[in-house]
């Protein structure tokens, strides 16, 4: 008896597994045909890495999944930089990113009203939230182009840009 709940519960398990596999691939799938830019591996490779997207079981589960991802991704980035800017940096470095600080303060709070619009089904401006997150990110950016430099965090805000973007794509599937 033991043995058949315990296989009832490992197969429960292993579909359940496969179901948000199935979503994540579908959604990453379906972005590529509307996005010429978007990059169905990258998708894939996030997504199905983060343990929230993963528990999704539907596309708004998933957006929101990929929202607070992307929220958490933000304020690692943002401690990076304050901790880069403890050091001895050049001025035109030290003003990009004590701008980029506050970008990442834009961002979040960009992300937390996508949350918000997401939950109330106000997908219109929860969109519009999300475009602005990934301005205030190149902003960010841009500021170190202006000095033409190399950002110390353009490996993580590209990650965090490839997130936003996936999970704009996403929200914008939603009806």
């Amino acid at each position: 008896m033991k043995f058949i709940f315990s296989f009832v519960v490992f197969f429960f398990f292993l579909n359940c597994l496969a179901t948000a596999q199935t979503l994540i691939q579908n959604y990453c799938k379906e972005a590529t045909t509307t996005d010429p830019d978007f990059n169905y591996d990258i998708c894939v490779q996030y997504l199905e890495k983060d343990p929230q997207s993963k528990n999704a079981t539907n596309l708004k589960e998933l957006v929101i999944a990929i929202t607070k991802n992307a929220a958490s991704k933000s304020t690692t980035v943002k401690g990076i930089a304050e901790e880069i800017l403890k050091k001895n940096l050049t001025h035109g470095i030290e003003s990009s990113l004590r701008d980029c600080v506050e970008f990442f303060d834009d961002v979040n709070d960009s992300l937390n009203d996508t949350l918000r619009f997401v939950d109330l089904g106000n997908y219109k401006d929860g969109n519009f939230a999300l475009s602005t997150a990934l301005t205030n990110l190149g902003t960010c950016e841009d500021g170190f182009k202006e000095v033409d430099t190399k950002s110390p965090i353009s490996n993580e805000t590209d990650v965090l840009h490839q997130l936003i973007h996936i999970d704009l794509d996403f929200s914008g599937m939603l009806k």
